[in-house]
């Protein structure tokens, strides 16, 4: 599988797209870079696949990636796989924005659909 590496190690690059993945899970969107946010959408995705299978074993994954935060899987597991249980994928929309002043960088909305 082909991935960005946005620049970083993998330990902090992992780091990054569990923090992202998180923020979007709970708030329904983040504001962040285009590559960042397009990588983060595969994890996103993923985490709600996890949800609708409902078993220990996705559980299991799914705590493992956001760090053991049981709020995000909880959330997961009990309203996002209800809300998209009908829905094949394609969870989550990406709204361009404008360019950051600092360095020209795309700036992207990441959110739920």
């Amino acid at each position: 599988m082909a991935y960005r590496k946005l620049g970083r190690e993998s330990r902090k690059r992992r780091s990054i797209l569990a923090g992202l993945t998180k923020t979007v899970i709970l708030n329904g969107s983040v504001i962040t870079t285009e590559a960042r946010a397009k990588e983060v959408r595969k994890f996103v995705d993923k985490l709600i696949t996890y949800g609708k299978k409902g078993t220990l074993v996705s559980r299991r994954k799914a705590l493992a990636f956001v760090h053991n935060d049981n709020e995000v899987v909880s959330k997961v597991f009990n309203e996002l796989a209800k809300n998209y249980e009908n829905r094949n994928g394609g969870y989550t929309r990406i709204t361009k924005l404008v360019e950051r002043i600092g360095d020209d960088a795309l700036q992207v909305k990441l959110e739920l659909v």
